[in-house]
């Protein structure tokens, strides 16, 4: 029996249906249970309780669905399908999205703990337009005509070709929009898809796949198997039979990726940590940086791979930016994802909110001082309030490593510390966004370019769109998604000459 959390009360119809239902996975277009028939209990941490199940796949579901996904691209249907009709299935995929905006954001919040408001005005419109904006790639993928340097008479041009069958394995922060991050150029580009969602955040990929098929795609052009890691996720990662692997998820898990993908040399993208440094400068707009640094760190309760999770003040200023934030942080609304007035959510998991806690106890230990927060915040599910550490150290744990929590580790430097204070933002193992805080353009340029990572604000924090390339420098990934990158991502180069 499944339990019924008082979460689940918050639900629309349509997400309550779907709730209700059995979950099998897809696989060549027909929904099955694993082959093993053991379950996974989905939890909701707002209150910690079970409230769902989906099925616990192993490598002998991983090999039905990489089968039927090389099926579907070596002989199927989707590869004889034109660009122009290809982009009108994922066009259409997009506007189902849309029409079922509410009730995705409503499972993810319920699955995540986010915030439904943060899920329907962020994850879930930015998934609905980034298939749009991938549909309109389908028909633009081209070669090149090549003029040869040698004298020899050749005609020579270049292909470029769809990648064949990816395995594409999506964390539980933004679980269904990673899934459209890398559904949507794969399938614009002519790909076929193994999707595994993380083990704690399964539903909406099942409902995704749901609107796959009612969008009308060929069997086995899109798959899902539900399961953990270690089992499912590491049998897709060694599969001989995909071409490419696409991860996002921690640069530890990402190294194992890489060793499983060793097999047969397969193409991997990887989207992995991050501690991304915020520099304030005297001449900051308080108004404008307060809350973009808030929403910085803050947003989807810290658990974002750019998350601005290091703040740098100017001395001058850092009385007003800390006042300021401290205000921002301890008047954020904290409660149940379902709850449109909640700002922060539970973290997604015990397991999640034990290292938080872990993290916030050393970083007081090493004599960081608590500025807010720090506590868990009422006595069911995973709560944490909005912290701010000041007096942090380069040397201290939450400096240096990957929180995925709401804590913001503060350090301040005067006029004379400012080559060093960018050395010490570039100074970590991870490279994936950054921001500056300045009227002075030049200097916001200058600093833009000395930081050594894949994606800067200037004035403002998370910089993201559709048509703008996204990943990290160092150890915060391979490739990147969105904008045209991404199409290159699931595509490979073929070069043709014809002897005139």
């Amino acid at each position: 029996m499944k339990n019924t959390p008082k979460t689940l009360a918050l639900l629309g119809e349509d997400a309550a249906r779907f709730i209700a239902k059995d979950k099998k996975m897809f696989i060549d277009g027909a929904w099955c249970p694993a082959a093993g028939g053991s379950v996974i209990e989905v939890e909701d941490p707002a209150t910690g309780q079970m409230f769902d199940r989906v099925p616990r796949g192993l490598a002998a579901d991983v090999d039905l669905a990489v089968a039927a996904a090389r099926a579907a691209f070596d002989e199927g249907p989707w590869g004889q399908m034109s660009p122009a009709e290809r982009g009108k299935l994922v066009w259409k995929l997009g506007d189902l999205v849309e029409a079922h905006a509410d009730e995705l954001a409503q499972l993810e919040a319920l699955d995540n703990g986010k915030p439904v408001t943060d899920a329907r005005i962020g994850d879930v419109a930015f998934s609905y337009e980034l298939l749009r904006y991938m549909a309109g790639w389908s028909t633009k993928i081209t070669g090149q005509t090549i003029p040869l340097s040698a004298e020899a008479p050749f005609h020579a041009y270049t292909l470029r070709e769809a990648v064949g069958v990816c395995g594409q394995i999506v964390p539980w922060n933004f679980s269904f929009m990673m899934a459209v991050w890398k559904v949507a150029p794969a399938l614009a580009a002519g790909c076929t898809i193994v999707l595994k969602p993380a083990e704690q955040t399964p539903l909406t990929a099942l409902r995704f796949a749901e609107l796959v098929e009612e969008a009308g795609f060929p069997k086995g052009v899109f798959n899902v198997v539900t399961g953990y890691g270690h089992e499912a996720g590491a049998a897709l990662a060694a599969h001989p039979d995909v071409d490419k692997i696409a991860f996002t998820g921690s640069t530890e898990v990402g190294r194992k990726i890489l060793d499983a993908a060793q097999g047969n040399l397969k193409k991997v993208s990887l989207e992995l940590g991050g501690k991304s440094p915020m520099i304030v400068f005297p001449d900051a707009d308080p108004d404008v940086a307060i809350p973009a640094i808030g929403y910085g760190i803050f947003y989807n309760m810290g658990q974002t791979c750019t998350a601005g999770t290091r703040l740098y003040i100017h001395k001058d200023i850092a009385p007003v930016i800390l006042e300021g934030l401290k205000t921002f942080a301890e008047n954020m609304t904290v409660g149940v994802g379902l709850d449109p007035a909640t700002q922060i959510g539970p973290l997604v998991s015990k397991e999640q909110f034990d290292k938080v806690l872990g993290y916030i106890e050393a970083g007081l230990a090493d004599g960081a001082t608590l500025l807010c927060g720090g506590t868990q915040v009422g006595e069911e599910g995973y709560f944490i309030a909005p912290t701010i550490l000041t007096e942090t150290k380069p040397h201290m744990s939450v400096v240096c490593e990957e929180i995925f929590g709401p804590v913001l580790s503060v350090a301040t430097f005067d006029d004379d510390g400012f080559e060093e204070i960018v050395k010490e933002a570039n100074a970590s193992v991870y490279g994936l966004a950054g921001s500056v805080f300045t009227r002075d353009i030049s200097r916001a340029h200058q600093v833009a370019r000395k930081l050594k990572a894949g994606t800067i604000g200037i004035n403002t924090h998370h910089v993201i769109d559709p048509a703008l390339p996204f990943g990290g420098f160092k150890q915060s990934g391979w490739g990147r998604e969105q904008g045209y990158e991404a199409i290159l991502l699931y595509t490979e180069v073929k070069s043709v000459g014809v002897a005139l």
